[in-house]
């Protein structure tokens, strides 16, 4: 039998116009509402009643609503939802140690009230059902859709093999995600994986990055250091935005995927090297190459199978599978309790364009797991616009409500 008190909103604010306001908004919208003017009649109530949600101004009169807070928290009663004119840092950061599941600056607009309200209830409703297991993928490249599968097609027949690979894509797409996969799955999977942004290091130091360099090759080798070849004997070097790769590297680096063989900055050894290179860009080589600014005979060395990695936008139909994804690991790295997203919530991710691509949405999950302050995630969390369509606040409520009690 279901217990009637148990979806009873309780609000303790000792200003009586804000606890008229907030509770005829809350009826408005179908729940029931009891009303406190301090929390020595809400710890009076709780000898016999328990709130589905309490409402509570910081501070009153006697007992503040934190140290109100505290108590309930220590009792296991709640959710509660903190209200407070105070907005400073320190006031809104002791709420959520004292916790506190959402913060409400007064004034405040009565439609996200009660959106905050109803985000608690069925924060409550969610942890008294089971979450299904996390399923955690052999990979971390997740997608169903006709452009993936043929991604995932072509991983499949090339990792087994030695044939280099040249991954393309927008930035974010995944293309580190690719060479990981092609590294995992071939008989190299023992040996080292070794990336390099070639984007990401000054054209002076590229070159002792890539070969290694002996002591006293130049200014501040102090000692000789292998380079990234060297990391990867018998594993996979990964080139990641080769495309902005300096000519004169360009020339070196063909020499070594011709003969397996090179030297290291000032040295004199031959080494001989057995690494299988992955290289990736977000940029179109054949026009790097009308441009003059890449070797067509580097490009032909490097694009011996090529993997095109589709635009997020062009598979929309992954963007659930991987918001979903992505808000379980960010809850399991950070170590914070596990989100989920609304059905609303989830069309309106589907929707978004995303420039950044997959990167882009795994930074939008991570965010929201920390910010979001309940436990389902509602379109109001993803700032697509305002809260609700009426941007009702509660003072506008407050001076209709002051003008009934005066013509009243």
């Amino acid at each position: 039998m279901t217990d009637p008190i148990a979806k009873t909103i309780w609000i303790a604010d000792d200003d009586r116009g804000v606890r008229f306001v907030l509770a005829e908004a809350l009826r408005d919208a179908g729940h029931i509402v009891r009303e406190f003017g301090d929390t020595d009649a809400v710890r009076e109530a709780l000898r016999t009643d328990r709130p589905a949600v309490l409402l509570t101004d910081v501070h009153m009169p006697g007992e503040d609503g934190l140290a109100l807070l505290a108590a309930l928290q220590a009792q296991g009663i709640g959710p509660v939802i903190v209200m407070s004119a105070y907005t400073d840092v320190a006031t809104t950061a002791a709420a959520y140690r004292a916790g506190a599941v959402d913060y409400l600056a007064k004034p405040f607009d009565l439609d996200q009230a009660v959106t905050a309200v109803e985000r608690a209830l069925a924060e409550v409703s969610a942890l008294s059902t089971p979450a299904p297991a996390a399923v955690v993928p052999g990979h971390a490249l997740l997608g169903e859709s006709a452009a993936m599968r043929e991604v995932f097609r072509l991983i499949g027949r090339v990792a087994a093999s030695d044939l280099n690979v040249l991954i393309t894509g927008e930035t974010g797409t995944g293309k580190e995600l690719v060479a990981r996969a092609l590294h995992e799955e071939s008989a190299r999977r023992g040996k080292p994986f070794v990336a390099l942004n070639t984007a990401a290091i000054p054209s002076e130091l590229l070159e002792s990055e890539l070969f290694g360099h002996e002591a006293g090759a130049f200014t501040g080798a102090t000692r000789r250091h292998p380079g990234r070849f060297e990391q990867a004997e018998g594993g996979t070097l990964f080139l990641d935005e080769i495309g902005d790769m300096p000519l004169a590297l360009q020339t070196r680096l063909l020499r070594v995927l011709a003969g397996g063989e090179f030297y290291r900055v000032g040295g004199r050894e031959l080494i001989r090297g057995n690494v299988r290179i992955v290289a990736a860009t977000h940029q179109d080589l054949d026009e790097r190459v009308a441009a003059g600014l890449f070797r067509a005979d580097l490009k032909h060395r490097l694009d011996v199978v090529r993997i095109a990695l589709p635009a997020l936008r062009t598979r929309r139909s992954d963007i659930p599978l991987l918001a979903r994804h992505f808000i379980a690991s960010a809850a399991r790295e950070l170590n914070l309790p596990a989100k989920r997203f609304s059905r609303a919530a989830l069309k309106l991710i589907e929707r978004r364009d995303y420039p950044g691509n997959v990167r882009e949405l795994e930074n939008l999950c991570r965010r929201l797991t920390v910010i979001a302050p309940g436990v389902e995630i509602l379109p109001a969390d993803l700032g697509d616009g305002p809260v609700a369509a009426s941007g009702h606040d509660w003072t506008d409520a407050l001076r209709d409500w002051a003008g009934q009690a005066l013509n009243a």
